[in-house]
């Protein structure tokens, strides 16, 4: 029954074992205790921050679908047992299969193996793990027409999911694919273009630039601020950035050289864990 109890909540030895005892025996009365008491925990847990967690990327085998998450916790511990991942990879192979609209939809699914709820699988890792957990974002692309690619770094922390639309052949676009989210995780771009940084955020930018440039010649200011504001795009709009691995290039000229002309950088998601 504790094998049984253990493979259907994924709970520890201890806690199934003083779950049966409190049921007398009763499989779902266990299982409604080990529900009850991860609530509790996650209750109990939920105002401390989380400031630890891993990301996690899923691939279609095609790559014409690709899913990330971020799940968060509170020590770096918890983050690197099995059990954390387990469940990251789980919840990610979720968004990708089913594309939920929002984190509550997505823990309503259930759990592949469980058949458990993804909210309450969580409720039991916090209960069992006893830290404060969520899935902190999540983010899904289909491109019927190009490629999906993704990139996580080495620490687990940071990583990025890319959609292009592109006639590259599978092998060209997927290496493409990772040296793209590559640079998007080391240059942390906001937008994809210019038409994506929202207007109040230009005219701020604006703003501050003319301030900047009082006292200089009138005709002068027009063009400095021209000047700074070409400046701002090619910081933060993707494809203006220059090339992580070669500055005297850019990524859309990479782009064009590596996906082929007419291919297009459709949209992209950087997630970083802490700082």
């Amino acid at each position: 029954m504790v094998r049984d109890l253990r493979e259907r909540t994924g709970a520890g030895l201890m806690e199934c074992k003083r779950a049966l005892e409190a049921s007398r025996g009763d499989l779902e009365g266990a299982v409604d205790h080990l529900r009850k008491s991860g609530l509790k925990t996650a209750e109990k847990r939920a105002s401390r921050e989380m400031g630890e967690g891993r990301v996690h990327a899923w691939i279609g085998p095609k790559a014409r679908v690709g899913a990330l998450v971020a799940m968060t916790c509170e020590t770096d511990f918890v983050a690197n047992t099995d059990d954390f991942m387990a469940l990251l990879k789980e919840i990610c192979s979720q968004v990708a299969e089913k594309n939920p609209a929002a984190t509550e939809a997505l823990l309503e699914f259930k759990h592949s193996e469980t058949g458990t709820k993804l909210g309450e699988s969580i409720q039991l890792f916090v209960g069992k793990l006893g830290e404060n957990t969520q899935v902190a974002r999540f983010q899904r692309f289909e491109n019927m027409k190009g490629r999906v690619g993704c990139y996580v770094h080495h620490d687990g922390k940071k990583a990025a999911l890319v959609s292009v639309t592109t006639d590259a052949s599978d092998e060209t676009a997927q290496a493409a694919l990772k040296d793209l989210c590559m640079h998007i995780v080391f240059a942390n771009p906001t937008a994809s273009s210019r038409a994506e940084i929202p207007a109040e955020r230009i005219e701020r930018e604006r703003a501050i630039y003319l301030e900047e440039v009082k006292g200089k010649p009138a005709e002068m200011q027009d063009k400095i601020v021209a000047s700074k504001l070409d400046k701002f795009y090619a910081d933060n709009v993707l494809s203006e950035q220059k090339w992580f691995k070669d500055e005297s290039t850019t990524v859309q000229k990479v782009a064009d050289a590596t996906f082929g002309k007419g291919a297009k950088i459709e949209a992209f998601v950087r997630y970083q864990i802490g700082k």
